[in-house]
């Protein structure tokens, strides 16, 4: 025989999730939108710029696998890489560790360029050589 406090709770059945039609169940890094008015105020970013901001030396071998999957090895490179969903989920493994920033195709820096940027002028400059005579 059941005691009383059991039988005289109430059954309870748990409701069934509700799926709501607008809303779309996929995660997104960059999400745009398909007004007119913001497609022509805000220029289209095509790329994220990744930069590494802590290391992966403690972490497991898949965020690490993960890290070189994006072409990061060492703190603070930076690299591109164009909006697609396995590189947006590379992300998402990996976003403790990472900077990201949507940016347009015309942002884009190979890794010469890059290079380029980063180095310091010579301080002097070449104006004229003359064959023959020796400093």
């Amino acid at each position: 025989m059941p005691s009383p406090a059991i039988a005289a709770r109430p059954l309870v059945r748990k409701a069934a999730p509700s799926v709501c039609c607008n809303r779309s169940t996929s995660r997104h890094l960059a999400t745009t939108t398909n007004s007119p008015a913001s497609l022509s105020s805000q220029p289209e970013t095509t790329h994220y710029r990744i930069t590494l901001r802590r290391s992966a030396i403690a972490l497991g071998h898949a965020k690490q696998a993960t890290l070189i999957a994006l072409g990061l090895r060492r703190r603070f490179q930076t690299v591109y890489h164009t909006h697609t969903p396995d590189i947006a989920g590379k992300i998402l493994a990996v976003k403790e560790l990472v900077e990201v920033q949507n940016v347009r195709r015309d942002e884009v820096r190979t890794k010469e360029e890059m290079t380029r940027e980063r180095r310091a002028t010579r301080g002097f400059e070449v104006v004229e050589r003359r064959v023959g005579v020796r400093l």
